[in-house]
């Protein structure tokens, strides 16, 4: 049984890359070369002090995650970083390297796919049966999990309070997707775009994204769980999945670990701005969780129709996207209709008091500049040839390399 922590007590955060050819930019499905370098021999799962590797469902993708639960998030970005260098010092030997944000410009997924072959695979294989994983929804897709603890049902329901009403506002501070195949999808965070409809197969895995008004452990099992259980038995006829492996809404209860594991979040160009971008919707989550701003009632009466419908354009417009819903506006001391930008300001006011100066300018760089999404697209101005595509991701690979947020 793992041990039981209380509300923000320890953290748990998981980034996920993508590893690319040098020479030719598409991606490499080499992770279990990577692992087998560092290991000796091919494991899938490596602690590296308090960073840890694992593979994922593609075999071009690796994570790298807290070895456990951290209470420190403030040298958090440094030791990710450490280990972005230790792994592109690797690489090197193979003629690749890792390549952060959410999605890869250019990859075909139907051509570039391959499944990870090894332990769990037939976890993968059995999902690739049910829902086809060469797509950009499955193959394409690298994002930021943070994992914050509850102690029993009164801090479940407190903190998954808190969490459903800061989902909808994730993408205008996160989306980094904006290209995929060498086009502008119009969407800031197509990742999500995928997101949402990745599982339609089986509509009970993902329902609206924003998880259903549930705030005890047993209402979540009758709620959420057992429909998905129903759902998937005629295609698991073995029992090889888990409820908790097959939720896959924008926030899921893992009650294995008692806690909930946030998934809307684009990873961005280096780990100073996916770990500042943690620390800040934690500073957030906790304001929500002490009703500050917005009584526990409050937060709790707000269905997932009305949350999903701020969610489903911010996906789109990212930070651009005007919120007129005056009552949820009124959850953050917001009396006018107002960008999901102007939100996120107003937040960093409520909490910039509790978030350690070395974050401070990521997140600052991403209210005043704009999404990554929105930066990416800036540097690339009208030019969508290769060529141009492949240079601005070059220089935010450098980002990752250097740990610096990209201003362009």
């Amino acid at each position: 049984m793992a041990k039981k922590y209380h509300l923000f007590e320890v953290f748990g955060i998981e980034l996920e890359y993508m590893l690319v050819g040098n020479l030719d930019f598409k991606v490499k499905p080499i992770v279990d070369e990577l692992l087998t370098l560092k290991n000796g021999s091919l494991t899938d799962d490596i602690e590296n002090g308090n960073i840890a590797w694992s593979n994922e469902l593609v075999a071009h993708v690796v994570e790298l995650k807290t070895n456990g639960p951290t209470r420190d998030l403030d040298t958090l970005a440094n030791a990710f970083h450490k280990n972005v260098l230790e792994i592109n010092a690797l690489l090197s030997t193979l003629n690749a390297s890792l390549l952060p944000t959410a999605a890869h410009p250019l990859m075909n997924p139907l051509t570039d796919t391959q499944l990870w072959k090894h332990s769990y695979s037939e976890v993968y294989a059995l999902y690739n049966r049910i829902f086809n994983c060469k797509g950009h929804g499955w193959s394409n897709v690298q994002s930021t999990h943070i994992n914050l603890p509850f102690f029993d049902d009164s801090e479940f329901e407190k903190l998954h309070a808190a969490i459903r009403i800061i989902l909808p506002l994730i993408p205008g501070l996160c989306a980094s997707s904006p290209i995929l195949e060498g086009k502008n999808t119009g969407y800031k965070d197509t990742r999500l775009e995928y997101y949402k409809t990745n599982q339609k197969e089986i509509s009970e895995m993902t329902g609206l994204v924003i998880p259903e008004q549930v705030f005890t452990k047993k209402d979540y099992y009758t709620t959420i769980f057992e429909p998905i259980n129903k759902a998937i038995k005629p295609h698991d006829i073995d029992n090889i999945l888990d409820h908790h492996f097959l939720n896959s809404r924008g926030a899921i209860a893992r009650f294995d670990r008692n806690a909930i594991e946030i998934r809307l979040v684009d990873i961005q160009e280096c780990p100073q701005a996916d770990i500042a971008i943690c620390v800040f919707i934690i500073e957030v989550v906790k304001l929500l969780v002490n009703n500050q701003t917005a009584s526990l009632q409050a937060q709790k009466s707000w269905t997932v129709e009305a949350l999903f419908s701020i969610l489903n354009p911010s996906i789109k417009e990212g930070e651009k996207h005007i919120v007129y819903n005056l009552e949820y506006l009124n959850l953050f001391e917001i009396e006018q209709a107002c960008t999901v930008q102007d939100i996120w300001k107003q937040l960093y006011k409520l909490v910039k008091i509790n978030i350690h100066e070395t974050h401070h300018q990521a997140i600052e760089t991403i209210i005043s500049k704009g999404t990554l999404a929105t930066r990416i697209l800036h540097a690339i101005g009208n030019d969508f040839s290769e060529s141009n595509i492949k240079k601005v991701y070059k220089q935010l690979a450098n980002c990752l390399q250097e740990n610096k947020v990209f201003t362009s």
